[in-house]
C-alpha cells in the first residue's frame, strides 16, 4: 500500500531494528502524529492463540480520554430506579425494546439486568451487528447496575482478540501526557495477560506495537512491557 509523504517522513524516525520501551514507543508515536486532529493512540497486542481460543473482557483505563457515553439500561422496578440514580441516559424495558426495533439507536452502551435478557435477546440482529448487545463477559449483564455504570463512566472499555489473534485498543490521545497513555497501555496489557486461556502453551504475548491513527507502528520490547505489566 502506497503511503503519503507525511507518513513516509514520520516512518523515518522509527528504528525498525530496535524494540522500544513502552514509554519510548508512546512518546515516539506522539512525535510522529501529523494529522490536523488529535489522533488516537492505539496498542496492538498479538497473542499466541489457537483457532478455538479467544480473549475478551473489559478494562477500566486509569486515565480517561473519551467523551462521556450515553448508557442505556434495560431494567424494571427497583433496578430501573437504581439505573436512573446512577446517571443512565435511558432506562426502560419493553418500551425501549420496541423503540430499538423501530430503528432508534441513540446510545453508546447497553446494560441489562439478567431477568431482562430473555426479551433483550430478540434484539440480537440489531444490537449484535453494532457491538451493543449486553453480555456477561463484558459485565454489561448484571444486577449491580450502580457498579457497572460507575465503571463505565470512569472509562471501562471492552477488548477482544480478532480472527488473527490480535487485540487492538485505543489507550489515549496525542494531546495527553506520555505517562498517562503509557499507564493506560500497561493496564490494558496486564488485563490481556490475565485472560490467558488455561490451555495456552508457550509465550502468550508475541508482539506489542503502539501507533497513532495516521502514523506508523512502533515495536515495543516484549520483555519490558510484560515485566512491568504484571
Amino acid at each position: 500500500m502506497k503511503r503519503g509523504k507525511k507518513y513516509q517522513e514520520a516512518a523515518k524516525k522509527v528504528d525498525r531494528n530496535k524494540a522500544y520501551t513502552l514509554d519510548e514507543a508512546v512518546a515516539l508515536s506522539k512525535e510522529m502524529a501529523f494529522a490536523k486532529f488529535p489522533e488516537t493512540i492505539e496498542v496492538s497486542v498479538r497473542l499466541s492463540l489457537k483457532k478455538s481460543q479467544s480473549v475478551r473482557d473489559t478494562v477500566v483505563l486509569p486515565n480517561q480520554f473519551s467523551a462521556q457515553k450515553k448508557i442505556l439500561v434495560f431494567a424494571k422496578g427497583d433496578k430501573a430506579q437504581e439505573a436512573l440514580d446512577a446517571g443512565a441516559a435511558y432506562v426502560g424495558d419493553n418500551d425501549l425494546i420496541e423503540k430499538i426495533r423501530g430503528g432508534w439507536l441513540d446510545f453508546d452502551i447497553a446494560v441489562a439486568t439478567p431477568d431482562m435478557m430473555k426479551d433483550v435477546g430478540r434484539l440480537g440482529p440489531i444490537l449484535g451487528r453494532r457491538g451493543l448487545m449486553p453480555n456477561p463477559k463484558t459485565h454489561t449483564v448484571t444486577n449491580d447496575i450502580k457498579g457497572a455504570l460507575s465503571e463505565l463512566n470512569k472509562g471501562r472499555v471492552e477488548f477482544r482478540s480478532d480472527k488473527t489473534g490480535v487485540v487492538h485498543l485505543a489507550v489515549g490521545k496525542v494531546n495527553m501526557e506520555t505517562a498517562q497513555i503509557a499507564e493506560n497501555a500497561r493496564v490494558t496489557i496486564s488485563e490481556i495477560i490475565r485472560k490467558k486461556p488455561a490451555d495456552a502453551k508457550g509465550d502468550f504475548v508475541l508482539s506489542v506495537a503502539i501507533s497513532s491513527t495516521m502514523g506508523p507502528g512502533v515495536q515495543v520490547d516484549i520483555k519490558d512491557v510484560v515485566a512491568t505489566a504484571n
